[in-house]
């Protein structure tokens, strides 16, 4: 016996649409995610930023590499010396919000059309590039209009990975007063459809939690018509709208993995990134103070890289030192616990750990994101395990079974 055929086809017509919707509002998760944005005054925008960055930042690593040494090993500070030697940067936020604070017009019309030449000419390593603008809220949205303008005019045009971070989220409708604000941005300077895009700054509990109960962060991204490509965690707004004083605003802090959980949650499978935000804690002051602040930042990026939180924000040269050295420890560690499960995945061997195509993803995945940040090279994944090359790798992470 068997169900009848109209009710198997309707099954089936259910099902396939079922199907098509999830495909379409969870296309998977996009490679290339850069490690980090810095923060950077709009006012300060120069062409050599990321030398100026890197070479102050190479100072403090000279200086301190005992103690960098002692985090991380000779060989990972040696190559994150060498990285700040040639690509400090991957993603610039120039800032005309709460970095750049209120001036007069004149002067914010002026620094915006040099930011966006600024931007225009930075080198190819910073694969990622934009500002962040002013909210869309009464008292402000005239003005970060006017300044997103005149950034895309003095960039003649939209910039090579081009972004823009909207702060100050706290309801939904402001998700599509943006898509709005985009369209008619193109409509007006003859700009490609879908050409604009933005990163929502979560630094409100509104953002998080609705007044309905729902999820705000999940609506907007889908509500942002494909333009949203991150969603960028702000620490000291979000912890104080939370009540939380501020000898205990962190990163680490409960209020903060929530918010970050719920950011993720929302953003997986979807392509959307998610940032961790940044620490006030910079290395600077006394010899003591500042080794205490880079064991922090160190143990920080590291905490958030083992919530599966890959991107925060730097906001002074000296993080630069940190988040790379604990970066690149990070994936070199993962290597190593990662390529013998491929391998035996790949040879279809048993072991104390049996893994699914899940697992496999998994494992392909953080390897890929190791090779793409430069933290080790493909001829040293296929030293431990011959069969991993970068191709296989990716057809594990499309949960594909390569044909070996």
């Amino acid at each position: 016996m068997t169900l009848p055929p109209d009710v198997l086809a309707g099954i089936e017509t259910r099902i396939a649409a079922i199907d098509a919707e999830l495909a379409r509002l969870y296309p998977g998760d996009r490679p290339g995610q850069p490690i980090h944005t810095a923060y950077i005054s709009g006012a300060d925008a120069t062409d050599d930023l990321p030398s100026q960055w890197g070479a102050a930042a190479i100072e403090l690593g000279e200086k301190h590499r005992d103690l960098l040494t002692e985090l991380a090993g000779h060989d990972v500070v040696e190559l994150v010396l060498d990285t700040l030697r040639q690509r400090p940067i991957q993603d610039l936020r120039l800032d005309f919000e709460d970095g750049y604070g209120t001036r007069a017009d004149v002067i914010e019309d002026q620094d915006a059309l040099r930011a966006g030449a600024v931007l225009r000419e930075l080198p190819a390593a910073v694969v990622s590039r934009g500002i962040r603008m002013k909210g869309l809220t009464g008292i402000e949205w005239a003005r970060a209009v006017r300044t997103l303008e005149l950034v895309l005019e003095g960039a003649g045009g939209v910039p090579d990975g081009f972004v823009f971070t909207l702060p100050k989220i706290r309801h939904i409708d402001q998700v599509d007063v943006a898509v709005r604000l985009c369209d008619a941005i193109e409509s007006a300077h003859g700009l490609p459809a879908g050409a604009l895009k933005f990163e929502l700054q979560i630094e409100s509990p509104q953002a998080v939690i609705a007044a309905d109960g729902t999820a705000t962060v999940a609506r907007a991204v889908h509500r942002s018509a494909g333009r949203c490509t991150g969603l960028h965690y702000g620490t000291y707004d979000y912890s104080a709208a939370c009540g939380i004083t501020p000898r205990f605003q962190s990163l680490e802090h409960p209020v903060a993995d929530h918010a970050k959980a719920v950011m993720q949650a929302a953003a997986a499978q979807t392509g959307v990134w998610v940032c961790d935000g940044s620490t006030q804690v910079l290395p600077l002051g006394t010899d003591s103070e500042v080794r205490e602040a880079i064991s922090r930042h160190y143990r920080l990026v590291t905490r958030s890289l083992e919530r599966g939180y890959y991107q925060g924000w730097d906001m002074c040269p000296g993080h630069l030192v940190t988040r790379w050295l604990a970066t690149f420890g990070f994936y070199r560690g993962a290597l190593g616990v990662a390529a013998p499960r491929i391998g035996r995945y790949l040879d279809r061997q048993g072991g104390a750990v049996v893994d699914e195509p899940a697992t496999a993803q998994a494992l392909a995945t953080v390897v890929l994101r190791g090779l793409d940040c430069g933290a080790f090279r493909p001829a040293e994944v296929t030293a431990l395990v011959p069969a991993a090359t970068v191709d296989v790798l990716r057809q594990l992470r499309e949960r594909k079974m390569p044909s070996l």
